[in-house]
């Protein structure tokens, strides 16, 4: 059982917003790197973004550079992921995965290193 849990996804129209949340149900939550990945039907999962123990450093995809945004609040334990003018292309469904790195100012949007998963939600942008 992962205490990663996201929530947030929907059907949006191309062009629309829509922001995603990771939630943490565990403890420590502070100490964990987090990445979001995507996976769409035929293709293979890809990380999306991710923010790291401290917050300071977020890495993104080239695909959704300036136009998602990741972001951490731990006192809530949520990590959430603002995604702006979607594409019919960022289909797919959505996994926040957590990893406690040594490094505070680390994380990769590579999929290995991240051991927690959550179960995913669907995002479909169609007009």
């Amino acid at each position: 059982q992962s205490p990663f849990v996201e929530s947030g996804g929907s059907l949006v129209q191309p062009g629309g917003s829509l922001t995603l949340s990771c939630t943490f149900s565990g403890l420590r939550m502070q100490y964990h790197a987090v990445g979001w990945f995507r996976q769409a039907p035929g293709k293979e999962r890809e990380g999306v973004a991710c923010i790291s123990e401290s917050g300071k450093v977020a890495n993104y995809a080239e695909a959704v550079k300036g136009r998602f945004l990741i972001s951490r609040n731990n006192a809530q334990k949520t990590v959430y992921l603002l995604m702006d003018s979607l594409k019919p292309e960022d289909t797919a469904i959505y996994y926040c995965a957590g990893e406690v790195f040594a490094g505070e100012d680390y994380c990769p949007t590579t999929a290995d290193p991240y051991r927690n998963w959550g179960q995913g939600t669907q995002v479909t942008v169609s007009s």
